[in-house]
């Protein structure tokens, strides 16, 4: 990995969408990536739970310097360890791990803890993550962000699970400062199909969802 460069918060603001590929082959990466920073999105997340996750993140480190590449389903210190050597710019966890955070704060490297209960979202926080991400949201959706955001206005949240082309609108006017989407950014029949034209007119709607919503 001979990419140094550190994550971009000026890239991600401007299309605060963290896409998350798992259990993806080298070939679909190699396909959907490119249309993917074409339409103009910048982080990419790859589970840590996908076969090969340390090898793909190194080598979109290497081929897509303006990405900003993180490693998802970090879990344990283990998991970050391997994740930080594999040159993750930015760590995702499913869970509230106040270690993982703390390391993570400082090291300076952005990190979006999981959390869904009000205790944990605020505990995330607290411990110094950069962002929560509210998962899984597809159980509550976009009014139970609006709900938690009512008293804990000032923490920074991520929704990811449920967000889609129909909602996402209405995840960043209740508040959200970005948010987590894998299949339903990445139609799983458009991979399988290599149909880039319909890929990239799906990213590029939904890119437009989210201008009309934060960019007024």
């Amino acid at each position: 990995m001979q990419n140094n460069k550190a994550f971009s918060w000026e890239a991600f603001e401007e299309t605060p969408v963290v896409g998350i590929l798992r259990n993806v082959s080298q070939e679909e990466v190699d396909f959907i990536v490119p249309i993917y920073i074409s339409s103009g999105y910048s982080s990419l997340e790859i589970t840590m739970n996908t076969e090969g996750a340390t090898q793909l993140i190194a080598q979109l480190r290497d081929d897509y310097p303006s990405l900003n590449v993180g490693a998802g389903t970090v879990c344990s210190m283990d998991d970050l360890e391997k994740a930080l050597m594999a040159g993750a710019q930015f760590i995702v966890t499913p869970i509230v791990n106040v270690e993982v955070i703390a390391k993570c704060k400082s090291l300076e490297v952005p990190v979006f803890s999981g959390a869904l209960t009000p205790t944990e979202i605020y505990t995330a926080w607290e411990a110094g993550a950069s962002a929560v991400k509210i998962f899984p949201c597809s159980q509550f959706g976009f009014q139970y962000i609006k709900d938690v955001l009512a008293p804990l206005n000032t923490i920074k949240v991520l929704p990811t699970g449920g967000v889609t082309k129909k909602n996402i609108s209405n995840f960043f006017a209740a508040g959200a400062t970005g948010v987590g989407m894998g299949s339903s950014l990445f139609p799983k029949e458009m991979i399988k199909e290599k149909d880039e034209k319909a890929l990239r007119n799906h990213l590029s709607l939904i890119k437009n969802q989210i201008y009309h919503t934060i960019k007024v």
